[in-house]
């Protein structure tokens, strides 16, 4: 018989709207993992880590950003990298994907309640299918990450022995795949040492396009053969990162060419792959070839773009979403050519998608320099430097130029809620702090302002 609490409990958790239920469920595993972090087992000093630390590493884990205030590497003993590769595996795929698994598994029904939540975590406009795509998620994500484990265990054993490579095969897999970024090279090195190795580059930049393109166009992709065509959706996702991807390449490429503390030391093949990794890595994947502080101005600016755009929607990663920068292009070229609506691949766009566009955009840009405001007065750092590390963790990259590790309090906690605000969503967070109000059933008399 259950307790009179429990079910009280249970009736105010079932009250809960699907966006309270996933800000509850993402805010529960990082305290989770912020307690596993904490014990002595979890690091190689054999004492706890402090609270703040260990906030910090889980909420960049669960939120697969990848900042970092110790050395992963180094600082976490073996069973504390794996309670971090956990929490980016549950981070990426998502705590309620990770909860239908389960329920899969023991052959559990998925009820109407799971099925909305689910709807909410893969912004779905509809529950038709959505068991069915979860599905597909785990299967793709399983493969891709099996294979991308194998591959990188055959470079690694090279290096390291047989088991140790095996490790870092699986474990950089999960993370390079869930757009995380965490390494166990040491010292902050990230896949530094690798910079001129083709195999690592190719297959890490194809596990973090694979993980940023998200699980909607990777399921279109899959069924291309039978469909033979594609939604709006995955045209719009593919072009957009393809034309991201290719103009970061010549742009770093241009801009770093002559660096002698990036690519000036390369060959030219070095130069165009690493360039080229560069490019794909700010999609919210956070591993890096070079160094992104030697990196010259430009190119950190020009960085900080590519991540504030960051990956697609229903995907491991964050940003505004290559959907969302889309509209906003396409809303400026139809505003020049004088058309009242913007038409993509020949499909008219409803004015709703352009709103939702305009506020996403709008919410990021007010939190990014909200925080780097902030941050501008409690670190002692110029401001590329402060903007590029809250850029990186508003939309989940986890590259760094160097200040995570030095940041005070009143930083990381600033920095710990914009990551948590990248992850979930600042309209996920808006409706879970304010459900959506209905339609209202009148309107107002329509009025003229100058704009420009």
């Amino acid at each position: 018989m259950a307790s009179p609490l429990s079910t009280t409990s249970e009736r105010r958790l079932l009250r809960l709207a699907p966006p309270q239920i996933l800000v509850l469920g993402f805010a529960s595993i990082i305290l989770i993992g912020t307690m596993l972090l904490m014990l002595p087992v979890s690091n190689t000093t054999g004492t706890s880590l402090n609270f703040m630390d260990a906030l910090f590493t889980a909420t960049s884990a669960t939120c697969v950003t990848g900042l970092v205030v110790v050395d992963t590497g180094t600082f976490f003993s073996q069973f504390g990298q794996i309670v971090i590769m956990v929490l980016i595996q549950i981070g990426g795929l998502g705590f309620m994907t990770m909860a239908t698994l389960f329920a899969l598994v023991l052959k559990r029904r998925i009820s109407l309640r799971d099925r909305l939540i689910l709807q909410e975590a893969m912004n779905q406009g509809s529950m038709e299918g959505i068991v069915r795509l979860i599905r597909r998620v785990l299967i793709y994500s399983l493969v891709i990450e099996g294979m991308a484990a194998v591959l990188l265990t055959f470079r690694f054993v090279f290096d390291m022995p047989f088991g140790r490579a095996l490790y870092f095969g699986i474990f950089h897999a999960v993370s390079m795949f869930n757009n995380a970024g965490f390494d166990l090279f040491g010292e902050y090195r990230s896949l530094t040492g690798y910079v001129n190795d083709p195999l690592v580059n190719i297959v890490v930049m194809f596990l973090i396009i694979s993980g940023g393109i998200g699980f909607i166009v990777m399921a279109d992709l899959m069924e291309y053969r039978h469909k033979r065509r594609l939604s709006l959706h995955s045209k719009v996702v593919l072009s957009m990162t393809a034309a991201l991807i290719l103009t970061g390449t010549l742009v770093i490429f241009i801009f770093e060419f002559s660096n002698p503390r990036t690519l000036g030391s390369l060959p030219f093949g070095g130069k165009l792959l690493s360039a080229f990794f560069q490019s794909v890595t700010p999609r919210t994947a956070g591993a890096n070839t070079l160094d992104i502080a030697g990196l010259r101005q430009a190119s950190q600016f020009f960085i900080v773009i590519l991540m504030f755009i960051g990956a697609s929607p229903g995907s491991t990663g964050g940003g505004i979403k290559t959907t969302t920068f889309t509209i906003m292009i396409g809303a400026v070229v139809a505003m020049l050519r004088g058309r009242e609506d913007i038409v993509l691949f020949r499909y008219r766009l409803a004015q709703e998608r352009i709103f939702k566009a305009l506020t996403v955009t709008l919410l990021a840009l007010l939190l990014i320099v909200s925080v780097s405001m902030v941050l501008s007065t409690t670190e002692d750092r110029n401001f590329l430097m402060i903007l590029f590390e809250t850029t990186s963790a508003f939309a989940t990259v986890g590259l760094s130029m160097g200040l995570t590790p030095e940041l005070s309090t009143i930083g990381k906690i600033l920095i710990c809620v914009t990551m948590f605000a990248g992850r979930l969503g600042l309209l996920t967070l808006a409706y879970a702090l304010g459900p959506k109000q209905g339609k209202p059933l009148y309107k107002y008399p329509e009025g003229k302002m100058i704009i420009g």
